[in-house]
C-alpha cells in the first residue's frame, strides 16, 4: 500500500469546486485536544452557508448524536461507527433516527458485549470504559487515553484482539476502541444514509464528496473517497492503517478541518 499523502494545497481548484459536501469524523478531526474550538464550529457553519452538506460520521454515542443533530449546523450525523444515523426533520420539526439493526438485535449485541467488557477490564490493566458508554445504543467503547493514562500500542491491539475473539468488530479511534456485533461500519452506513435520506448514489458520485478524518476507524472511508482528506495528525496512526487519505492538511485536528473548509469555500468563489 502506498504510504504517501499529498498536501491539500496541491489539490486542483476545479476538484475542490466540484465538491457537494463533507462527511467528517469528529474527535481530533473537528475537535482539538477533546475540545470544540470556535474556529472549527464556525467552519461547519461556513461550509453550510456556502451551500455544502455537512455530515459528521463518528464513533460517539447516540446521546451525543441527538445533541449534534439538533443543535449543530449539520444535515445529519452517523453515530457509533455506523449503528445509526440521526437528522432533524425540518418539515416535522422532529429528530429522526434510523438504526441499521432492529431493537432485538441490538439488545442481543449489548448482552454479548458484557462478556467482552469483563474480559477487557480483567486482561488489560489501565483500560477503562468510556465515560460516554451510558449514552450508547449498540456498541462498547473502551477508553485507552481520553480519561485514563495512555496505554501502549500493544495493549490497544490486545483490546482489539479480545473483541475479535468473541466475534465482534473492533475499530480504533484516536481515543477509544469501539466494538460491536453486526456487519456495518462508518462506510456502509454512510452509503445507505446518503441514498435513503438524500437520494445520492455515492458509488457513482464519490469524487464530489470529501471525507475528513484522522485515525484507523476512518480507513474504510479513506479508501472509498478518492478525495479524502486527513488532518495532519493522521500521521500518528499511519503505520497501523490499511488505507490512507489522498490529501493531508498542514494543521492538526480542528485547525486542519478549518484549513479544509477554507480551501473548499475559496474554490467555490
Amino acid at each position: 500500500m502506498e504510504k504517501t499523502m499529498t498536501p491539500l494545497a496541491g489539490c486542483a481548484r476545479e476538484v475542490l469546486a466540484a465538491v457537494r459536501g463533507v462527511l467528517t469524523d469528529i474527535d481530533e478531526t473537528v475537535s482539538t485536544r477533546s475540545r470544540l474550538t470556535g474556529e472549527a464550529y464556525g467552519a461547519i457553519e461556513a461550509l453550510k452557508a456556502a451551500g455544502l452538506r455537512v455530515i459528521p460520521v463518528t464513533g460517539r454515542p447516540a446521546g451525543w448524536c441527538d445533541h449534534i443533530a439538533r443543535f449543530w449546523p449539520v444535515d445529519a450525523v452517523v453515530g457509533e461507527n455506523g449503528a445509526f444515523w440521526m437528522w432533524h426533520d425540518a418539515d416535522s420539526g422532529r429528530l429522526r433516527t434510523r438504526f441499521v439493526q432492529d431493537e432485538a438485535t441490538r439488545a442481543e449485541g449489548r448482552r454479548r458485549l458484557e462478556t467482552v467488557r469483563a474480559e477487557v477490564l480483567r486482561e488489560v490493566p489501565g483500560a477503562g470504559i468510556a465515560s460516554d458508554q451510558p449514552y450508547r445504543a449498540a456498541d462498547l467503547a473502551i477508553d485507552f487515553c481520553e480519561d485514563v493514562a495512555p496505554l501502549p500500542h500493544a495493549d490497544i491491539h490486545r483490546i482489539v484482539a479480545i473483541f475479535e475473539k468473541h466475534g465482534a468488530h473492533a475499530k480504533v479511534s484516536s481515543i477509544h476502541v469501539n466494538g460491536w456485533f453486526g456487519d456495518y461500519d462508518k462506510l456502509t452506513t454512510s452509503r445507505l444514509m446518503m441514498g435513503e435520506l438524500f437520494g445520492v448514489d455515492l458509488d457513482a458520485d464519490r469524487s464530489r464528496w470529501v471525507f475528513s478524518g484522522d485515525s484507523p476507524n476512518d480507513a474504510p472511508m479513506f479508501g472509498y473517497f478518492p478525495n479524502a482528506v486527513g488532518v495532519a495528525n493522521v500521521r500518528d496512526f499511519a503505520a497501523d492503517m490499511e488505507r490512507l487519505p489522498r490529501w493531508i492538511t498542514t494543521a492538526r485536528s480542528g485547525a486542519g478541518f478549518v484549513e479544509l473548509a477554507h480551501a473548499l469555500i475559496a474554490a467555490r468563489r
